[in-house]
């Protein structure tokens, strides 16, 4: 028997299992799995009744709620492609992205309603705008809100046995850090095999066993439209887990909600983990259900990994992945045959880790042949699996370059150890190359992080007349501390060699960042990668 590999498999088996479990908490709204499923068959019947057709993309502008979470199934119910918009984009970048993916149904949080307004004429190929909480007072408005048109509508269930599994599910834009954004392109087979695959991962070692189960409740500390977001909303579904809102991160409402819900797992990048850590608020509030923190999205530290376990009472483990891998290619528990003790644990369970079940990684130099796993030399990591998408959206050139030999390029540059733990140095594009050395601006960050009075460490290159490109620190200090550059210096000379050390510091009141946390290494590359002022040896 050959039954289609589909998300929605996943609500409708939590729904029958657990129909009276609380399936999601969102706010003072509490749904059970039999109600979650209704909301999302509903959504499914509104888009059809309002004209949807096989393979129509929809878009949705929201922060972290249930109605985002029932999308990611009623959507597809009613054969559309899910487009979840990244609210910290500009106008002008979410008119692209709704014009390259032609959508014609756009949901729209009312927070966003200005911004919505502000490129409306130019996306012509939007026919209906629904706005997701309040009264639509806009003319270009559906007249009722999405939990008015769910009321009129009756529920929708399509017969999944009769959908194509290798047909487009959910439709997710890159950052575009170095060009425009691109269309990733997830299957229905993509998302049903990485949810199985995640949860397989979770059983790999005794220290993250449990993680996933109908005894979860996992807060989305991550927003649903990021790649460390989304797939938790069909691996915690699938599990009968309890989905726990939030809608922006705040360290205190974490806080709260892990006391109050009592949350066993989340995950964070790695400011949202220092934020924790140093939060004063943090011994007020009963943070003993938690069981795993996965740090993603940035590389972590031995030292954030120490202060985690130590200021948070759980294991913490890192995770990798792209946009374009659904999104988790490889976890770092420890592995049942190494130490489990003393900072050796913390510094492999800051690696990139090792693949997950159902996933390959190689890493390779320039002429396509593995590097030795001995630690030390680099190469690109590129990928196999049913996790890797089907390619991107209406680019055929750059899919076929991103796929080149059968593999997916990842286009970050990492070591790999004996035993096939992998350690991401940094983006093939961001090594620094200094006097024919390459620098790994990561390796360096970690070093200025393990100082006690540092909060934040960016490295950069900046112009060298001599070497070409030398390191350059950006730091941010935690409250009250007086470390100065000589401090630093003195400290990065101590434990790295002469050639990796930043040649100068400077100290920034804040970092710019994305919209989940994640440090933006290009603003800050434009801003202060300059030539030093004084020639340094």
């Amino acid at each position: 028997m050959k039954i289609p590999l589909t998300p929605i498999r996943f609500l409708r088996y939590a729904r029958e299992q657990f129909p009276d479990k609380v399936g999601v908490v969102c706010g003072e709204q509490r749904f059970t799995y039999a109600q979650f499923a209704e909301r999302a068959a509903r959504l499914a019947g509104a888009l059809i009744a309002t004209g949807a057709r096989p393979g129509d993309r929809v878009a949705f502008l929201s922060t972290n709620c249930h109605r985002l979470l029932e999308a990611y199934y009623g959507v597809l119910e009613a054969g559309c492609i899910l487009v979840p918009l990244n609210i910290r984009l500009s106008a002008q970048e979410l008119a692209f992205v709704v014009n390259d993916a032609q959508a014609r149904f756009l949901f729209v949080e009312s927070a966003f309603l200005p911004l919505v307004e502000s490129f409306l004429t130019a996306v012509p190929s939007v026919e209906t705008f629904f706005l997701l909480d309040g009264q639509p007072q806009a003319n270009w408005l559906e007249p009722n809100n999405y939990d008015d048109v769910l009321s009129t509508f009756p529920p929708f269930q399509c017969d999944f046995t009769q959908i194509d599994e290798d047909s487009v599910a959910e439709l997710f834009y890159t950052s575009g850090s170095s060009d425009r954004p691109k269309g990733v392109v997830l299957t229905h087979r993509n998302v049903y095999l990485h949810a199985l695959s995640v949860i397989a991962a979770g059983q790999t070692s005794a220290s993250t066993l449990g993680e996933m189960s109908c005894k979860s409740a996992w807060l989305h500390t991550i927003p649903l439209f990021h790649a460390n977001g989304w797939g938790i909303a069909h691996i915690m579904t699938q599990v009968g887990g309890t989905h726990v809102m939030i809608h922006q991160f705040n360290p205190v409402e974490v806080f709260r909600l892990i006391q109050q819900e009592r949350v066993s797992s989340c995950a964070l990048v790695p400011t949202m983990a220092t934020a924790l850590v140093n939060s004063s608020a943090r011994a007020k509030y009963d943070l003993s259900s938690l069981r795993v923190i996965s740090i993603g999205g940035a590389a972590s530290s031995p030292t954030l990994v120490k202060q985690v376990e130590e200021k948070l009472g759980c294991t913490c483990i890192s995770g990798y992945g792209l946009t374009e891998t659904c999104p988790t290619l490889a976890k770092s528990p420890m592995k049942s045959e190494l130490p489990v003790d003393g900072e050796q644990r913390y510094a492999r369970q800051a690696m990139t880790g090792f693949a997950i079940p159902g996933v390959e990684l190689r890493v390779i130099s320039a002429d396509g042949q593995d590097v030795p796993h001995d630690g030390t030399v680099m190469g690109e990591v590129v990928a196999r699996g049913d996790v890797v998408m089907e390619g991107y959206w209406r680019q055929e050139e750059a899919t076929a370059a991103a796929m080149e030999g059968g593999w997916f390029h990842t286009g970050d540059v990492a070591i790999v150890d004996q035993y096939n733990y992998l350690q991401i140095v940094d983006r093939k594009k961001e090594i620094i190359v200094s006097g024919g050395e390459n620098i790994s601006s990561l390796e360096v960050e970690k070093v200025l992080l393990a100082h006690p009075d540092v909060y934040e460490a960016v490295v950069i290159p900046v112009p060298h007349e001599k070497w070409g490109e030398i390191p350059k620190a950006l730091v941010t200090l935690k409250p009250g501390s007086q470390a100065g550059e000589h401090d630093l210096l003195e400290f990065c000379r101590s434990r790295l060699s002469h050639y990796k050390c930043p040649r100068s510091v400077e100290f920034l009141e804040s970092m710019p960042k994305t919209g989940t946390g994640k440090v933006l290494k290009r603003e800050l590359r434009q801003k202060y990668g300059t030539a030093l002022k004084s020639t340094v040896p």
